[in-house]
């Protein structure tokens, strides 16, 4: 089975409320075309010669796709703007910015290629339970990005006060993504660590740069070199560790409310989870009714089952749950609130064709929709990976909802 032949086999748009009520911020309609979200923001940036702090948008969307998604800018200009792979296009004024709060959910088209008869009906097969059980809501590989190869996660020493480690987490540690000129950089970084005029003349200008430049000023600083890393990075790497944390708890709810029988292997980046299938009536409403909370020293948990697992989940990384938060800087955070555990998916469609790229294949195309934060590479893996039809992606290149190995050329 092959996934993203072409951008066009893997569509998403994004569904909003958001009205357009007058005010300063112009509101664009922005569908790009084999272009990642922060690429695609800087190219309108630079063509319009705004500064970055003036843009705000909800998500961001797949490289390997054809996506809609929306955009506000500060005064920005009442006008289109179109690229080859690109356009914006003008609606309206709004009174505030648009961010992912006003993301109600998003509509996917998902075309899955070069399938065998038999492959089809495992696929059908498949949908029916998916129709009636839904789908774990695990957080998928995109999220993990940031994730370099030494497997930690930069939140985690940061979440201790260990300092240095966390900025040679986010300066030095290789990481798949990396382009040929970042990788030679990281690895003068590994090299010359603690050596910082060294470490300096290896460097473009960069976010990296001015880091180790401040460090060059002030070697003990690490704490202070940690605030000068970009918002948005900070960001990305709170996410992820969290991220990760809430799928392991996903694992644990899941094993525990279902037998063994009932369980499936599939394989994530960082390790492979519990899927299920073939769930009875109980099972089905309990999991679909339950929400699990983001791990943060900003909740309070009762004790029970879901305080057990988190501390559990959290003492094999060297943490509890009031450690799970940022002393230094201020602005950054882990987010607050609670996620649920399954998506039901009882309005998928799908449609079976001839292969028009693959000749004497099949293709299956799904139409669905999924509520903001939720992935549709899930819906893939469960749909595949049960079956053994494990998706072959045409480029090398993770799909990225959330694009962050995108935003980590500092």
């Amino acid at each position: 089975m092959k996934l993203k032949r072409q951008p066009e086999d893997f569509q998403v748009e994004e569904l909003t409320d958001f009205r357009t009520d007058g005010g300063p911020f112009a509101f664009y309609r922005l569908s790009k075309r084999a272009m990642g979200t922060p690429e695609t923001i800087e190219e309108i940036l630079r063509r319009w010669k705004l500064p970055r702090d003036r843009v705000s948008y909800g998500g961001l969307k797949d490289k390997h796709a054809l996506t809609t998604q929306f955009v506000t800018i500060f005064q920005g200009p009442r006008r289109d703007l179109r690229e080859h792979a690109f356009e914006m296009i003008y609606v309206g004024q709004a009174s505030q910015p648009f961010t992912p709060q006003f993301i109600s959910g998003n509509k996917f088209l998902v075309t899955l290629r070069s399938l065998q008869p038999d492959a089809v009906k495992q696929v059908i097969d498949a949908l029916e339970f998916v129709r009636r059980d839904g789908i774990p809501n695990y957080f998928d590989d995109q999220r993990f990005g940031s994730v370099g190869f030494s497997g930690e996660f930069v939140a985690q020493p940061w979440c201790l006060g260990n300092y240095e480690r966390t900025i040679w987490l986010a300066l030095a540690d290789a990481n798949e993504h990396d382009r040929p000129d970042e990788r030679a950089e990281k690895q003068a970084l590994r090299d010359h660590w603690g050596n910082w005029q060294a470490c300096k003349r290896a460097l473009r200008p960069s976010n990296r740069r001015s880091i180790i430049t401040f460090l060059a000023d002030r070697p003990d600083d690490f704490r202070g070199a940690v605030g000068r890393l970009r918002i948005d990075l900070r960001g990305i790497y709170l996410a992820a560790f969290q991220s990760a944390m809430w799928n392991r708890l996903l694992a644990a709810w899941i094993k525990a409310e279902c037998r063994p029988d009932q369980l499936v292997p599939v394989s994530l980046k960082l390790g492979p989870v519990p899927f299920f299938e073939a769930l009875d009536d109980a099972q089905r409403t309990h999991l679909q009714g339950t929400t699990l909370p983001l791990p943060s020293a900003r909740i309070k948990l009762e004790p029970g089952p879901v305080a057990t697992i988190m501390d559990d989940i959290l003492k094999d990384v060297g943490l509890e749950l009031r450690q799970v938060r940022v002393k230094y800087p201020r602005d950054s955070f882990f987010s607050k609130g609670d996620r649920k555990a399954v998506i039901p998916l009882n309005k998928i469609e799908s449609l079976v064709a001839a292969d028009d790229i693959d000749v004497g294949r099949q293709k299956i195309r799904l139409n669905f929709e999924l509520p903001r934060g939720s992935y549709a590479t899930i819906l893939v893996k469960r749909l595949t990976e049960l079956n053994s039809l494990v998706p072959k992606l045409e480029d090398a290149e993770p799909e990225d909802d959330s694009s962050e190995h995108e935003f980590l050329d500092l």
